[in-house]
């Protein structure tokens, strides 16, 4: 499978929204939807880097229609509020990136409701956000949701006894878990299309090493050894955000895309290069953990979102 910029098809008449998309990662996937035609909203957590990011957009030639929506994965109020606003417009959604992210912060923090901050943002806030979304989505006729996963999902595990990581914080144990966590939401829901017959596509993508702040907003400047291996894979082993948003436009346009799709790049252990389809961590494809521990991972929320889907 070769796929570039150039290999997008055209997306007129559809619309796209994707979280995290002031910056980084989520500004090249909209750059690239809303060239190929898309409306498409970016959605982020930081207003006046919201108005930003379309006032570039649009000076970069994206003629389509571009908006700003507001709203914080780490709240679940603000992701209710924008759900709402979103459904008041009646506008269906075809194309659902769940793109944000939050990277290995050296204390351990909490979303305002109270969850570990990387795994309540990473997933639990895109669980809710998808869920809430549901009936924009299923109102097209082949809607598609890409969540974006990390090579850190490959060290990955669910701490079912300290989910939150109360006991003993590590941040990138964490961050790997919460990454992991996307990959089995992405194809619980792909098994929840199935069973209810929503004709819903649900694939998931990782990025590789993309060079973006993502390092800089979470641990801050690295020093000693990890300074050292940052700079290395940098130099060696990276590809700039473009190259990195790439695998998550292939999983949301690509013709030949099939349920349970994960995409990557295909170089360099999946750290660089062209898009294709990645190796999924054996943890992901684990079937009694993704159909009955994974109730575990979403009934943190209480109530449970996808109930407003059809059955």
């Amino acid at each position: 499978m070769s796929f570039s910029e150039k290999n997008i098809p055209d997306l007129s008449g559809k619309t796209a929204l994707v979280t995290g998309a002031t910056g980084g990662l989520g500004f090249e996937m909209v750059r690239m939807l809303a060239g190929a035609g898309a409306s498409v909203i970016v959605a982020g957590r930081n207003a006046q880097k919201g108005v930003e990011a379309v006032q570039r957009l649009r000076s970069l030639g994206a003629m389509s229609n571009i908006t700003f929506e507001q709203v914080d994965l780490g709240n679940l109020e603000s992701i209710t509020g924008a759900a709402v606003r979103l459904s008041g417009q009646g506008k269906a959604i075809d194309i659902l990136i769940n793109n944000a992210g939050v990277m290995t912060p050296p204390d351990r923090r909490t979303t305002k409701d109270g969850f570990e901050l990387q795994f309540g943002t990473n997933h639990l806030g895109h669980y809710a956000l998808t869920g809430l979304l549901l009936p924009l989505l299923l109102a097209t006729q082949a809607p598609r949701v890409v969540t974006i996963s990390s090579n850190a999902a490959r060290a990955g595990k669910i701490h079912f006894d300290d989910l939150q990581f109360e006991r003993r914080y590590r941040a990138i144990a964490a961050y790997s878990q919460s990454k992991l966590a996307n990959l089995l939401f992405s194809r619980r829901l792909q098994q929840l299309s199935d069973e209810r017959g929503w004709n819903l596509i649900s694939v998931a993508a990782h990025p590789g090493y993309a060079r973006t702040n993502i390092i800089k907003n979470g641990p801050g400047e690295l020093r000693g050894l990890m300074r050292i291996a940052s700079f290395l894979l940098d130099r060696f082993a990276s590809h700039n955000a473009a190259g990195g948003a790439l695998p998550a436009v292939l999983a949301a346009t690509g013709r030949d895309v099939s349920k349970f799709d994960y995409f990557g790049p295909t170089q360099l252990k999946e750290f660089k290069g062209p898009p294709g389809r990645a190796h999924l961590p054996p943890r992901a494809s684990d079937g009694h953990l993704s159909r009955g521990r994974m109730a575990n991972l979403i009934g943190l929320l209480h109530d449970p979102v996808f109930a407003c889907a059809p059955a």
